[in-house]
């Protein structure tokens, strides 16, 4: 008996040659969630966060909305590089927290000149 011509019933099956898998694509090792390759966003992200913080946060806000803006030309240019909401937090907090901080520190100025 030639067993050479019968298959084995369980292997599996050949596939068809006209089944392609999908190209491979650069791997993400962040799943997307971080936007390494949009420096600015990424930066522009935590400065915004950590503008909160008094005496610095006037230091941290204003780069960070520039930032923001500069990882939303970086995103426009290249849309591979990701980052928009990024981006968006830096802008967004670095305003909010610029006019928080500028106004105090206004606000304190003209306190002390008046007295």
């Amino acid at each position: 008996m030639n067993h050479e011509n019968q298959q084995n019933p369980f292997e599996s099956p050949v596939l068809d040659a006209q089944v392609v898998s999908p190209p491979p694509t650069e791997s993400d090792r962040t799943g997307g969630v971080i936007p390494y390759k949009n420096p600015s966003a990424l930066v522009a992200y935590y400065l915004g966060i950590f503008s909160f913080l008094p005496i610095i946060g006037l230091f941290l806000a204003v780069p960070a909305f520039i930032l923001g803006v500069l990882g939303l030309v970086a995103r426009k240019r290249n849309p591979a590089v990701r980052g928009t909401v990024h981006a968006w937090i830096g802008i967004v907090l670095g305003g909010i927290f610029s006019l928080v901080w500028g106004g105090s520190i206004l606000f304190i100025v003209l306190s002390l000149g008046a007295g």
